[in-house]
């Protein structure tokens, strides 16, 4: 009977602990408050910046962070017309060009913004830069971090998730921070919703480039030009949809993202 109960308690708070992502309308499991991940996140994001090779390149750093800010400035504007500007008031948006050749960026939760040079010679443009600017930002509005440490909290602790995660939630986040998986559980569990957040992104970022004044149409031609950086690993046991899967996507979502661009160019 305990079993039982405990079983409900776990239901019950997981169910508490719903919320809705913007645009997508996606319910996630958010049992992480933003005090306590924000707190680690900028934390963790200055002693990376102290150590990080920040790129000299003056005209494409000024580039990145004009991007960033216009589309921000985009998405706070979305947010307080709609009422959720709750969801992103503690954010501090920050955009970063490090001397790194691999063709990536990486968004920390709350805003925090780091783009490789490596990943210039396939976005071209500001345009393109947009696109992959507006991707990063929607991992910050949906809350993917919070999503995936609460997943974390669930995988790793099972039927004691109501006593710690009310009790101990701080703690919980540093402990579970560096946490490595096994496989059942990556496979399973971890690495198919990273593919939904991605994918999640792509959409919303569409429409966060669309709403800074930038063309989304032109998102397709960056991601073909993605297509070409490397090897591919299956889509399966990858984090990110496969190539053509993210196409066909984006082309589905365009004619909504297309809504909300007005050109300003």
């Amino acid at each position: 009977m305990k079993k039982y109960l405990n079983k409900l308690l776990v239901v019950a708070f997981i169910a508490a602990g719903c919320s809705t992502v913007p645009m997508t309308g996606r319910k996630q499991l958010n049992l992480v408050s933003n005090e306590e991940i924000l707190t680690s996140s900028f934390h963790q994001y200055d002693e990376y910046i102290k150590t990080a090779p920040i790129s000299k390149d003056k005209k494409n750093t000024e580039l990145v962070i004009k991007v960033g800010r216009r589309i921000a400035a985009a998405v706070e504007q979305y947010m307080k017309n709609n009422g959720m500007e709750d969801r992103i008031k503690e954010y501090q948006w920050d955009f970063h060009l490090v001397a790194d050749a691999t063709p990536n960026a990486f968004c920390m939760p709350g805003g925090k913004i780091v783009v490789y040079e490596g990943i210039l010679p396939y976005t071209q443009d500001e345009t393109g830069l947009a696109v992959v600017l507006g991707h990063e930002v929607a991992h910050a509005v949906a809350k993917h971090s919070n999503e995936r440490m609460s997943q974390q909290v669930v995988v790793s602790l099972g039927g004691e998730i109501v006593n710690l995660a009310v009790n101990k939630k701080s703690d919980l986040v540093k402990q579970l921070a560096p946490t490595i998986y096994g496989l059942g559980a990556q496979y399973a569990v971890m690495l198919p919703y990273s593919r939904e957040h991605e994918s999640e992104a792509d959409h919303m970022g569409l429409i966060f480039m669309a709403m800074a004044g930038y063309d989304p149409a032109m998102a397709e031609g960056f991601w073909l030009r993605m297509s070409q950086s490397g090897s591919k690993t299956p889509e399966f046991l990858s984090t990110h949809p496969s190539d053509q899967t993210r196409v066909t996507k984006i082309r589905s979502w365009l004619p909504e993202a297309q809504k909300y661009y007005k050109p300003v160019f």
